[in-house]
């Protein structure tokens, strides 16, 4: 059955001496291996369309479940502006690697509007770390992990507020406080606002970069924490940055 699906080559395979595989992220189907023949060839007027990080209408023989065939392709954004920076394409890689993993957890639809509208604003030129850190709290839920950014975690208090803990799992209350370490108020604002807002609606977001570090700091060590997840693209994306 001939479809067009809208999609991102997130990942490509070698498939005898001129084809190749790849691993389309479609909004209709999610994440979807199509073989697409004879575009290793220099003549083949698909090559350039079929390397990873293409954003781009796929005209595809779909197969649930099976390998489909690539027919033909159109280009959505050729994201100039991501894959001209070393720094921003480190972000995309890993971004990419990372919702690769979600999609073994869910296949829920909102995991393609929430990759497409992030790597878009990224492709504006908004800041990518900021970017990053939205989406890996918005992912959080999609790979089996809670987070409490709306009450104590400890005892359900909404009130008296002081910090935020990763290893204890979020926020904590006056009362429950420990030992842990205070962070910014304006930090937890901030974590709450990453969590719950659209990303298509973000027009500017201006942070210093000391809460930028706190609030990555914290997105960082919840991952250790909870998910699971060593990814070679952020061990890179760390050395790019750093």
């Amino acid at each position: 059955m001939l479809e067009e699906v809208e999609g991102i080559i997130l990942k490509e395979t070698p498939y005898k001496e001129k084809s190749k595989i790849i691993q389309l992220f479609t909004k209709e189907h999610g994440l979807i291996s199509v073989i697409c023949k004879g575009v290793k060839s220099p003549k083949s007027s698909l090559r350039a369309l079929t390397i990873r990080y293409t954003y781009g209408v796929f005209q595809i023989s779909y197969k649930k479940d099976k390998l489909s065939t690539l027919i033909n392709a159109d280009l959505i954004n050729a994201l100039e502006n991501i894959k001209s920076d070393i720094i921003n394409i480190s972000y995309l890689g890993y971004l990419a690697e990372l919702t690769l993993q979600v999609l073994k957890q869910s296949n829920s639809s909102d995991i393609y509007d929430m990759f497409i509208g992030t790597i878009l604003k990224m492709n504006e030129e908004h800041d990518p770390l900021i970017l990053t850190n939205i989406i890996e709290l918005k992912y959080l839920p999609y790979l089996g992990v809670g987070i409490s950014l709306d009450e104590c975690v400890l005892c359900g208090c909404k009130k008296d507020i002081i910090t935020i803990d990763a290893d204890a799992g979020g926020l904590i209350c006056k009362s429950c406080f420990t030992n842990e370490i205070l962070v910014d108020l304006k930090t937890i604002k901030l974590l709450r606002m990453y969590y719950y807002i659209d990303i298509k609606s973000i027009s500017s977001i201006k942070i210093s970069e000391e809460l930028k570090k706190q609030i990555n700091f914290f997105v960082e060590r919840y991952y250790d924490r909870y998910t699971g997840l060593y990814l070679k693209s952020k061990e890179f994306l760390k050395k790019m940055i750093n």
